[in-house]
């Protein structure tokens, strides 16, 4: 396979999932003997962390559309030879698409699209699809076929790529160890969320529905009820603070914050709750979560439907219903073979779908198919 030239653009300024799979790719591609660059501005939080994954960076005025931005990216274009451009968010999409169109012998363009947020569907969103890019690659099947159906693009395109784990890492282990060591109760029911602390991932209907379960619902005399472990940051973190007090939750909330590493918070949870009601792809926090066979409570919506089979390896509610959350989390607790049936059917089948190894080669054959296309 001959090396390629990669060039990553990310106009994004936040830090969440689609951010570290920008940066877990450009690292798994790189170690395969890619070239491969991000580019991404100043101020944003993915430059700040790449130096971690090993991926160089530069950068560029990109974070709005605005003439600077794209005259950046011509530059870098006449300076530099890429193979190929993957763009990430909307801004650099753009910036992309109009500097490759104006300049001789520029790169194809693969579009990843991470959530299911709804794009526009007027000329010139079509032109960006249809036109200016080579590949669409999306994290979920029901995100490509969105991507099919309001913008006209030809399926053979757009290829439904989730984002791939690091299945050596997000492995189960001794729950009463993990929790001596983060100082949490052993004996405790401990309900768990990882995942940016931003609206539409239904923190507040979690806290609303944990307000309900009280007492534990274990059946033991337990005083509170269970806990709620919050991992993650995220802009809604005040606010979440403040419902926690208005809910007279106390103790019962722990919020961790934000963490490198989220397998020792995992190895802690009883159940693993991500109850979104928008914009989801393929959750990484919920792959990881059932690599380490722990069971799930979540929402059927945009792509998680692909890889939880309720009542199998995960239990759905429905979105934005805190009695029925409440509901069903209680269910589950208080049903420890049911826990542990669904945690292990979790685990294999993380482990038969979800390997980084299994996207990083559907990635390269995105980008071959691009450039021999070009």
């Amino acid at each position: 396979m001959t090396a390629l030239r990669i060039l990553h653009t990310e106009a994004s300024l936040g830090w969440g999932g689609q951010e570290i799979r920008v940066l877990s790719e450009a690292r798994g591609i790189a170690r395969r003997g890619h070239a491969v660059t991000l580019a991404a501005p100043a101020e944003a939080r993915i430059v700040a962390e790449a130096p971690r994954y090993g991926v160089p960076t530069m950068t560029l005025p990109i974070g709005r559309k605005n003439v600077s931005g794209l005259f950046a990216l011509r530059g870098l274009l006449a300076r530099e030879r890429f193979d190929v451009i993957n763009t990430h968010s909307s801004t650099d999409s753009w910036l992309a698409a109009l500097a490759c169109a104006t300049s001789r012998g520029a790169p194809p363009i693969v579009r990843t699209r991470h959530i299911s947020a709804a794009g526009g569907r007027n000329f010139a969103t079509r032109w960006l699809y249809r036109s200016a890019t080579a590949r669409v690659v999306t994290t979920g099947e029901a995100l490509r076929r969105q991507v099919i159906e309001d913008l006209g693009v030809d399926p053979l395109r757009v290829v439904s790529i989730p984002t791939g784990i690091d299945l050596a890492a997000f492995q189960p282990a001794d729950r009463a160890a993990a929790r001596k060591a983060l100082s949490l109760p052993v004996d405790a029911s401990i309900v768990g969320i990882v995942a940016t602390l931003r609206d539409w991932k239904g923190h507040v209907d979690l806290l609303h529905a944990m307000a309900r379960l009280s007492p534990s619902p274990l059946g033991e005399d337990r005083g509170e009820g269970p806990m709620l472990i919050i991992v993650g940051g995220g802009p809604q973190r005040e606010s979440l603070e403040r419902l926690v007090k208005d809910l007279m939750l106390g103790e019962r909330v722990r919020f961790a914050g934000e963490q490198v590493d989220v397998v020792p918070w995992l190895r802690t949870f009883d159940v693993f709750c991500l109850p979104s009601y928008a914009n989801e792809g393929v959750p990484q926090a919920l792959m990881q979560a059932m690599a380490c066979a722990l069971p799930v409570v979540t929402t059927p919506v945009g792509a998680i439907p692909e890889i939880i089979a309720d009542g199998v390896t995960g239990v759905f509610t429905p979105p934005r219903d805190a009695d029925k959350l409440a509901a069903t989390l209680a269910s589950v607790l208080a049903d420890s073979p049911r826990r542990g049936e669904l945690g292990a059917r979790a685990h294999a089948a993380a482990h038969a779908r979800f390997g980084e190894d299994r996207m990083l080669d559907r990635m390269l054959e995105v980008f071959q198919a691009a450039v021999r296309a070009k």
